[in-house]
């Protein structure tokens, strides 16, 4: 097993995010040094929109919590269907951004440390994109047990990764003699930042909700991104 995450590190993570926060929607959308040629553009645009089908049919309505939100991409598409949407993350460069670009009034941010936070209430649905290679392994069974606790019995879950794949990003490289759960990662004015970054198998992943009561199927597109679908196991006595 992977030597445990320092507080440290996850602090540089969050400051990493908050730096980040601007250049953010470049790698997104496969901008300046993320465009690497036209043809990984196009396939990355491509799985993009395979996420994409994958959510909108979900069509998440009721209450929902988004954790992560980062700049809005996902919190855009939910207000199309859901009555509210309550988001937590802990950058609050990032939430800023994600208030701008949303302006609903339905969207409710929190600011706060996902490995800390406690839900108040239980939701209808619970998302999270790109948000789970960054749970450090030893952390990992908490986090989803914290999901479980806020997703009603019967309540919808998606969440969307990264696949190991070189082209994802610019720079992105494990740290010599650092935790193997350890990334370096280089921001466009040059600074470098270590994060969290583990990569899943997508059997032992799905085993990993089902100990936390959530029946959730992995799955992949061709090159870039894991996703997953799933449900709250209801209780039976």
């Amino acid at each position: 097993m992977a030597d445990a995450v320092t507080s440290r590190t996850l602090e540089e993570m969050v400051a990493y995010y908050g730096a980040r926060a601007r250049e953010y929607d470049d790698w997104w959308y496969r901008r300046g040094r993320y465009d690497r040629n036209p043809e990984d553009t196009a396939q990355w645009h491509a799985e993009v929109n395979e996420l994409y089908a994958v959510f909108d049919a979900l069509s998440l309505g009721g209450d929902v919590l988004e954790l992560a939100p980062g700049t809005g991409t996902w919190t855009r598409r939910l207000v199309r269907t859901a009555r509210s949407v309550t988001t937590v993350d802990a950058s609050p460069e990032m939430v800023e951004l994600n208030r701008a670009n949303i302006c609903d009034a339905r969207v409710t941010y929190v600011i706060a440390d996902l490995f800390a936070w406690e839900p108040e209430r239980v939701y209808d649905a619970v998302c999270f994109g790109f948000w789970l290679s960054h749970v450090p392994v030893e952390r990992l069974d908490r986090f989803l047990a914290t999901v479980a606790r806020a997703l009603r019995q019967g309540g919808l879950l998606f969440f969307a990764d990264s696949l190991s794949e070189a082209t994802a990003l610019h720079d992105n490289h494990r740290v010599p003699g650092a935790s193997a759960q350890i990334m370096a990662r280089t921001l466009a004015n040059g600074r470098t930042y270590q994060i969290v970054k583990n990569y899943h198998d997508a059997a032992s992943l799905s085993a990993r909700f089902l100990r936390a009561g959530l029946d959730v199927a992995v799955h992949q597109t061709a090159t870039y991104f894991q996703y997953g679908v799933g449900v709250r196991i209801p209780h039976v006595e």
